[in-house]
């Protein structure tokens, strides 16, 4: 799950992410969400969220992001309300705010495999593949480019 969602990592810190260390990042993201680190490196950690359910923290130097992924044909309502309260603790950009742009990229991501919403300073892009082992929904929030 890591590989396919780097693809999805690549951007600048926002301020709100570069004033945290990463290990503050990822207390917020546990506290956030009740979710167990599974696996922590210097700038990186995977959590268990659930059944078939992970969250990521990427928080390399200028680069950071907040993703969620499931497996399942089915994506619960929970899943948006997951990666809003974890990507709230990373951002603090309203949980709601972050739920509706979760809950539209995933849409259009179902039709197109992969779509990008912006939610304020930040960009909700979600991606859903058919693997061999079903389908696989991964969302991941990004500091918007600045123009």
């Amino acid at each position: 799950m890591r590989s396919c969602l780097a693809l999805l990592l690549g951007l600048a810190a926002s301020p709100a992410w570069a004033e945290a260390s990463c290990d503050e990042l990822i207390e917020r993201v546990q506290a956030a969400t009740g979710a167990k680190v599974a696996e922590r490196n210097a700038d990186f950690a995977r959590f268990d969220a659930g059944p078939q359910t992970a969250l990521t923290l990427s928080c390399a130097g200028d680069q950071s992001s907040v993703g969620a992924q499931i497996k399942g044909e089915t994506v619960p309502e929970t899943y948006d309300t997951l990666f809003a309260q974890a990507g709230h603790a990373v951002t603090g950009i309203a949980p709601d705010r972050l739920r509706e742009a979760a809950r539209q990229a995933r849409h259009g991501a179902q039709a197109k495999r992969h779509s990008t919403v912006d939610a304020e300073a930040a960009r909700v892009t979600c991606a859903v593949m058919r693997r061999e082992s079903g389908l696989l929904t991964q969302c991941a929030l990004l500091q918007r480019p600045r123009t």
